[in-house]
């Protein structure tokens, strides 16, 4: 017997209408992934219904709706504790949800924090500097070459082919254009070979 599921997520499309530019919204879903998600959770025998984004959990929950379970894709719009708003939300409720709790969401978005983390439990991972100004992108000490990217940003959001660099003009460069389009700091990294 299956179980009633609540689905929450960011459809590309609605912000899209709503006037969000493309580079916004490039982390969330599309209509085909929402249908394949509703196909794959319906031939396990549970009962899906949409619910939609961050808020409109938090106004259906607000009204006493509830499911057996929140599957969970939803990104967030703004903030860089974004991910963390739908596990945030469904835990003031005590509604159970799939996934990580708002304290893993929120610490993964930020990449310096995560390294941070990784790095003082003894794991190994690549030099970093967080990265602020075009100053602090002139005075970076990391050996080249260097990988670039938005702070907080998921998925590979602010990364291409661009992100990888070999000098430090091209750091600085980088940095900016980065800087600008995202308007947060950015991860410099060793790069790994």
């Amino acid at each position: 017997m299956g179980i009633f599921i609540g689905l929450c997520y960011d459809l590309k499309a609605h912000y899209l209408k709503a006037g969000f530019s493309a580079d916004e919204v490039m982390e969330f879903d599309d209509e085909e992934t929402i249908i394949g998600l509703e196909n794959a959770l319906f031939e396990l025998g549970h009962q899906v219904e949409r619910i939609g984004n961050g808020r409109e959990l938090a106004l259906r929950l607000a009204k006493g709706d509830r499911w057996n379970l929140v599957f969970n894709i939803a990104e967030g719009l703004k903030g860089r504790s974004r991910e963390a708003q739908v596990p945030a939300v469904c835990e003031l409720f005590a509604q159970p949800y799939t996934f990580s709790d708002p304290l893993t969401c929120a610490l993964t978005l930020d990449k310096a924090l995560a390294k941070r983390i990784i790095r003082d439990r003894g794991l190994p991972t690549a030099s970093f500097e967080v990265v602020n100004s075009t100053a602090q992108a002139q005075a970076v000490s990391l050996p080249l070459p260097l990988f670039l990217k938005p702070l907080a940003e998921g998925s590979s959001k602010g990364i291409t082919g661009r992100s990888f660099v070999k000098e430090r003009e091209q750091l600085v460069t980088t940095y900016e254009l980065l800087r600008k389009q995202f308007q947060q700091p950015l991860c410099i990294s060793c790069y790994a070979s």
